[in-house]
C-alpha cells in the first residue's frame, strides 16, 4: 500500500475523533437532546458536537478549505471542499440500533478525490483516494463478481418522508428487485450501504433522495474498488439529484435496467 495523502490521513483522523465522540455517547441516549428538523428527520447535540470535532481537526491542518457538512451548512470558498456526514444513521443511533458511520470527503473543483467512512461500532474504516484504490482497514477491497440478478443481495434505503412524491416509484422498484433477486437489505446509514457494495458484501444499492453528504465518500470507494455509481440516467449528476444506483459492473448494468421503467418520473 502506498503512503497515505495528507488530506486522507487528516480525513481519517477526523472521522476517529468523531467516531470516538459518538461511541461515548452511546449510553446516554436517554439524556439527548433531540430536534426533529422535519418528518423522521432528526438532528442531536451528538450530531452537532461530532460535526464541530471533525471541522475542528480539518481547520486545524487545511483553515482555508472550504466545508460542506449537514448540520451547518456550507463554509467558506475553496477549490477543495470537505463534504460531511458527522452521523450518517442518526436515526439509529438514536434508537441504539448499531449501524451508523462518520463520512468524510474530500472535492477539488467539485471532483471528490479522497473518503474515509468510519463505523465505530465495528471499528471498520473504508478509504479510498482518486487513482489508489479502495480499502478497508488498509487491505485492498473490490466489488462481487456476481454477473446476473439471480442470487444477489440489494441494497437500498426506503424514503424517510412518508409523503414523499417518489414513494409510489420506489415501492414499483423495491416490488421488482425482490421478485429478482435473492434478498434486499435495508440497514439505514447509506455511506456504509455503499462500502459494502465497494467491499462485495452488497452486490448492488440503489436509493431515492440522498443529500450529497450521504454519498459523496461512498460514490469514490465504489468506484475505486472497481464499481459503478450514477443516478438513474446514467449520469453523475447523483450529488445533486440524490438518486443513486451502484454496484459491480455488470450489476450495475442489470439493476439500472431493471428499474428504469419505475424511474422515469425521477429523471
Amino acid at each position: 500500500m502506498q503512503p497515505m495523502h495528507p488530506m486522507l490521513n487528516i480525513a481519517l483522523r477526523a472521522a476517529r475523533k468523531g467516531g470516538e465522540f459518538i461511541i461515548r455517547q452511546t449510553n446516554q441516549l436517554q439524556g439527548l437532546e433531540i430536534t426533529e428538523k422535519g418528518r423522521n428527520d432528526y438532528v442531536s447535540q451528538v450530531d452537532l458536537m461530532t460535526e464541530r470535532a471533525i471541522i475542528d481537526v480539518i481547520h486545524n491542518s487545511y483553515p482555508d478549505h472550504s466545508i460542506l457538512a449537514e448540520e451547518s451548512g456550507a463554509q467558506g470558498e475553496h477549490d477543495y471542499q470537505w463534504i460531511i456526514d458527522p452521523l450518517d444513521g442518526t436515526t439509529n443511533f438514536l434508537h441504539g440500533f448499531p449501524v451508523f458511520a462518520v463520512s468524510i470527503a474530500v472535492a477539488n473543483k467539485g471532483r471528490v478525490e479522497h473518503a474515509v467512512v468510519y463505523d465505530p461500532m465495528r471499528q471498520e474504516i473504508f478509504t479510498a483516494s482518486n487513482g489508489e484504490g479502495a480499502h478497508l482497514d488498509g487491505r485492498r477491497i473490490r466489488v462481487s463478481h456476481r454477473s446476473t440478478l439471480r442470487g444477489c443481495l440489494i441494497g437500498t434505503g426506503f424514503p424517510f418522508r412518508q409523503d414523499s412524491p417518489s414513494l409510489d416509484d420506489y415501492l414499483a422498484m423495491l416490488a421488482a428487485v425482490i421478485k429478482t433477486t435473492a434478498g434486499v437489505r435495508r440497514p439505514g446509514a447509506a455511506a456504509l450501504d455503499l462500502c459494502y457494495v465497494a467491499a462485495g458484501r452488497l452486490d448492488g444499492f440503489w436509493e431515492l433522495g440522498l443529500n450529497t453528504w450521504d454519498v459523496a465518500a461512498g460514490s469514490l470507494i465504489i468506484r475505486e474498488a472497481g464499481g459503478r455509481i450514477s443516478d438513474f440516467r446514467g449520469t453523475e449528476d447523483y450529488l445533486q439529484s440524490g438518486n443513486v444506483v451502484a454496484g459491480n459492473p455488470k450489476i450495475y448494468a442489470a439493476l439500472s435496467k431493471l428499474l428504469a421503467p419505475h424511474a422515469k418520473a425521477l429523471v
